[in-house]
């Protein structure tokens, strides 16, 4: 859950994943400008957004949603930053050394 007095940017520092408009998205990361790009499939489509430091900063928190609404050139987005997401290639499956 995200607190209230976080913000946009902070939120997505902490989290492995991002679903944006009700799509999973792995890929996101923000560039040396500090714009935000998010990539995913839906299907056999490639989605991509880009949010600007500007439409970052200007993100709200929906407290009842429990998500971001974040605005671009084509309207509005809800954004839900999911906690870290483990890899496959942690070593816990090993067994511990006696």
């Amino acid at each position: 859950m995200t607190a209230v007095t976080d913000t946009l940017l902070n939120a997505l520092e902490h989290c492995g994943m991002v679903e944006i408009d009700g799509l999973h998205a792995f890929e996101f990361a923000l560039d040396e400008d500090d714009n935000l790009h998010i990539e995913c499939m839906d299907g056999r489509n490639a989605l991509h957004w880009e949010f600007t430091p500007a439409q970052i900063q200007a993100a709200t928190f929906d407290v009842t949603l429990q998500s971001w609404l974040i605005n671009d050139n084509n309207g509005e987005h809800r954004l839900v930053c999911l906690g870290d997401v483990i890899s496959g290639d942690n070593d816990d499956d090993e067994p511990a050394d006696e």
